[in-house]
C-alpha cells in the first residue's frame, strides 16, 4: 500500500476520517497477513515509510504508525503518506541459555 491520506476532507469531522483511515490501515495488514505464506517463511514483516509526503517519508517501525499518526493530527497536519510493503519474515532463534530481550527492546 503506497497511498497520501488526506485528514482535512470539506463536510467531514477530522476525528472521524482519522478512525477511519487507522481502520483502513488495519483492514489492509490483516488481508496481507492472511496470504498464504511460502514455504520456509514463518510470519509476514512489513516494510514502512511515512511522512508527510512522498518525498519526505522516512523508514519507521510498523509498531508505532499509529502513534505518528496521532501525533501528525495533534500537530494539526493535513495529510499524510504512509507506504507498507508485505515481506517474508523469519524468526531469529536464540542460542542456548540466552537471555530473552526485554519489551521493547529489539536485535
Amino acid at each position: 500500500m503506497k497511498k497520501t491520506f488526506k485528514l482535512e476532507i470539506e463536510g467531514k469531522n477530522r476525528d472521524r476520517v482519522l478512525e477511519a483511515t487507522k481502520h483502513e490501515i488495519r483492514k489492509y495488514v490483516k488481508r496481507q497477513r492472511r496470504v498464504p505464506l511460502p514455504e520456509g517463511v514463518d510470519y509476514w514483516d512489513f516494510d514502512c515509510k511515512f511522512g508527510a509526503d512522498e518525498a519526505g517519508a522516512t523508514v519507521v517501525h510498523f509498531a508505532t504508525i499509529t502513534d505518528l499518526i496521532d501525533a501528525l493530527a495533534q500537530a494539526g497536519g493535513a495529510a499524510f503518506y504512509l507506504e507498507l510493503l508485505a515481506k517474508p519474515g523469519h524468526r531469529a532463534t536464540r542460542a542456548a541459555g540466552a537471555e530473552p530481550l526485554n519489551q521493547g527492546e529489539r536485535e
